[in-house]
């Protein structure tokens, strides 16, 4: 059974950067993702990252964050740049997994301030 544990989140200053990490545990993984979750908004796909290493971006976000994984999809990765106050939200990691069963982490929380 996959498991997923997501760290980094934070404090930032607009401008600023920060970087999540999500540790997978388990097998079956064939795409990995960043969610996120404003305050009274709906939750958001933010980027996904495919087998093979094809990425999405929610517009956004394009050009400021980076979605990366290792071949073994072990460690999920989102480099976030040039951080807004809307970027402020709860991230989640997500996987599927084949079988179509999904997993999400727990969350982490990004706070930018203006």
């Amino acid at each position: 059974q996959v498991h997923l544990v997501e760290s980094g989140g934070g404090y930032v200053q607009s401008g600023g950067s920060l970087r999540l990490s999500c540790a997978a545990s388990g097998s079956g993984i064939y795409a990995m993702s960043w969610y996120r979750q404003a305050p009274g908004k709906q939750r958001e796909l933010v980027a996904t990252i495919l087998s093979g290493g094809s990425t999405e971006y929610v517009d956004s976000v394009e050009g400021r964050f980076t979605i990366s994984a290792d071949s073994e999809w072990n460690i999920l990765s989102l480099q976030m740049n040039k951080l807004k106050p809307e970027d402020t939200a709860v991230y989640y990691c997500h996987a599927q997994i084949v079988g179509s069963v999904d997993r999400w982490g727990q969350g982490t929380q990004v706070t930018v301030s203006s």
